[in-house]
């Protein structure tokens, strides 16, 4: 994934949701984030690890996989197994801050 630059403050969050077919803990972090990235006029963008590998991305599946669903701010990971809303919050206003 590739991050903002430096002169480029406007730009706007993504928020990743690594996943797996058939498990419900990431169903319910996907329901919260969708809530919770709406109020913002954000997207939720969802990852299946597992096609991912099928796609030969093997690295996220091995780092991610085993403590799904995992939560990624700008690429870097902001929580896993559920979603910190107190802590996504300050971390989605400190952006729309700058």
């Amino acid at each position: 994934m590739t991050s903002a630059s430096a002169g480029s403050a406007s730009t706007a969050p993504e928020i990743v949701l690594l996943t797996r077919a058939g498990c419900s803990a990431c169903g319910k972090a996907q329901a919260v984030l969708t809530e919770l990235l709406g109020g913002y006029g954000l997207s939720l963008h969802l990852r299946d690890v597992d096609r991912l590998a099928e796609e030969g991305d093997t690295f996220t599946r091995a780092e991610y996989g085993d403590r799904l669903p995992v939560i990624l701010l700008d690429g870097a990971e902001h929580s896993y197994w559920e979603v910190d809303v107190p802590r996504l919050r300050a971390d989605l206003d400190a952006r729309r801050d700058r």
